[in-house]
């Protein structure tokens, strides 16, 4: 998918810098050509001769280099390449982005292209939920920048959280994502996914069985077809895609609060299995055995996601789909959720012991839409998310 393709590679100045290296190496591996440009802050990390030589040409660093200034250079590099990808993209140079900034080569470039842009956000975890960063991403998604990462981890600096730059092969993924010429280009989706965790106190939790595959499947068949994804995985035990954004959550709060963030959206799929309730008070410390019998455990009703969506008044969006894993009256009791909640498509399934759908690798689901209730073969789990990315392209067109 990358044969051929023309990437421009900007790299900032942070100790994620070294990845670039590794990034440059798989990109070329699938037959990209690389052009680097190196920042001022990213040659106090990694050396222009490195990059050059693993990139096998030369680094582009100075604004004000005769040479290439004679031929208008900035201008050429931005507009020369099939995809731009910004890896590491600090905090400081997404700030330059979202405010059209232009005092070096690197933001002159990406100020002057018409070219897509790709970038991987790497910085302290402060740094990156600071309102100020916040409102600088939100700006870039409504200016069409796509996102690969952060991912939640050790930082550099002793602390943990969101902000480590994306893995090589996540961002190789992301740019294939971003060149393919699939029917969701331009398009951005959500995937809830995975269980959710509703503490009771600091060693037991409410959940619901979920490994996260179908989840996962979906946010890697549309990612295929070219959509933009975004995916709020609860403690699931499959691993995310790579080469979508994946935001990782706990509860159902959480994953709500996750799912508004990620709004705009074109279409939302909501295959989590969320828990429907949560301990009204958890418990701080763990809970022992008492002579006195029992504890009395009292519930609260968790948020409905789903619903919650489906009946947006503004910003809603176009195709809302709900996923219901029933053991009996499957397609009735859908039809209902279908209605009750609002959404435009129910994924039902049987989820009862004896089909071994719940963390297997199969599915059988019907799909009920206002045109009645479809049932589909049992299949695998990656068949059932392609069928359903088909679908979810053919009704966004």
């Amino acid at each position: 998918m990358l044969a051929s393709k023309r990437i421009l590679l900007i790299i900032g100045g942070g100790i994620a810098a070294y990845k670039s290296l590794e990034l440059i190496r798989r990109l070329r591996e699938r037959g990209a050509d690389v052009t680097p440009v190196l920042t001022r802050a990213g040659v106090e990390f990694v050396t222009p001769l490195s990059v050059s030589a693993l990139a096998g040409t030369k680094v582009f660093q100075d604004l004000f280099d005769l040479t290439d200034e004679a031929e208008m250079g900035h201008i050429e590099l931005s507009r020369s390449a099939d995809l731009i990808v910004v890896a590491p993209a600090t905090a400081d140079l997404i700030a330059k982005m979202a405010q059209g900034l232009a005092n070096d080569l690197a933001s002159t470039v990406l100020l002057a292209t018409d070219t897509p842009v790709l970038i991987a956000p790497a910085m302290n975890v402060r740094m990156w939920e600071h309102a100020a960063t916040q409102r600088n991403i939100a700006t870039l998604q409504d200016d069409g920048i796509m996102f690969v990462g952060p991912n939640e981890g050790d930082m550099a600096c002793g602390e943990f959280g969101p902000g480590r730059m994306s893995e090589p092969l996540e961002i190789v993924a992301a740019a294939e994502a971003a060149l393919a010429d699939g029917p969701l280009k331009g398009k951005r989706v959500l995937v809830t996914s995975g269980p959710t965790h509703e503490p009771i106190d600091p060693v037991r939790y409410i959940a619901n069985r979920s490994s996260g595959a179908q989840g996962t499947a979906l946010a890697r068949a549309l990612s295929a077809l070219g959509a933009d994804v975004v995916f709020v995985t609860g403690p699931a035990s499959v691993a995310p895609p790579e080469g979508v954004q994946v935001v990782r959550v706990e509860t159902a709060q959480q994953m709500l609060e996750a799912t508004q963030d990620a709004m705009p959206v074109d279409a939302a799929v909501f295959a989590a299995a969320v828990a429907d309730w949560r301990m009204a008070t958890a418990s701080t410390s763990k809970m022992k055995k008492t002579k006195g019998g029992l504890p009395k455990l009292e519930f609260a009703e968790n948020p409905d996601i789903l619903a919650t969506v489906s009946q947006m008044k503004k910003g809603r969006p176009a195709l809302v789909v709900g996923f219901a894993a029933e053991t009996d009256d499957v397609v009735e009791n859908a039809t209902a959720k279908r209605k009750r909640k609002g959404c435009d498509w129910i994924v039902a399934n049987d989820v009862s012991a004896s089909t071994g759908i719940m963390g297997g690798s199969e599915n059988d689901v019907t799909l009920i839409t206002d045109e009645g209730a479809e049932d589909w073969p049992r299949m695998g789990k990656g068949r059932v998310a392609a069928k359903i990315a088909e679908r979810i392209a053919a009704a966004l067109v």
